[in-house]
């Protein structure tokens, strides 16, 4: 009798079940993986911006004064203007007389038009003349920032 060689029909079935599964787990696990890393470049818009806010805070001693209106070069409008360099972000946006900084998503390649939010509050006591930040936005409930 001859001695066989290779793989059964059975064996090779049995292999190619255990990949679907494993795609089955790894494709909507990657899916996500790659939807955060879209929306890190959103996180990033905001960077400007937020230290522009900080730089005229600590120059003009009021958050009210620090908005979109703010113009010159460093200044919160120059810092809002370049955010929208960004492949994946629509639109970032600062809020008057709170300084709040919106961000938010394309609704396209992954994203839903997801938001980044961040509130600058004036701290008090021995950190006075600094702020603290504050972020929430719908990002948090899909799990990307």
């Amino acid at each position: 009798m001859k001695s066989m060689k290779g793989f059964t029909l059975i064996e090779l079935m049995i292999v190619v079940a255990i990949i679907g599964i494993l795609a089955s787990v790894a494709l909507p696990a990657y899916n996500q993986y790659t939807a955060k890393s879209k929306f890190a470049e959103v996180v990033a818009a905001t960077t400007a911006v937020k230290t522009a806010i900080d730089v005229c805070y600590q120059i003009e001693g009021s958050i009210a004064s620090c908005d979109a209106s703010t113009t010159g070069s460093g200044s919160v409008k120059a810092a809002q203007d370049s955010a929208f360099a960004g492949q994946y972000v629509d639109s970032v946006a600062v809020a008057d007389t709170t300084a709040a900084i919106t961000a938010i998503a394309i609704s396209t390649n992954g994203l839903g038009g997801e938001t980044y939010i961040l509130t600058p509050t004036a701290t008090t006591g021995s950190a006075a003349g600094t702020l603290t930040w504050v972020a929430t936005g719908s990002c948090f409930a899909k799990g990307f920032c």
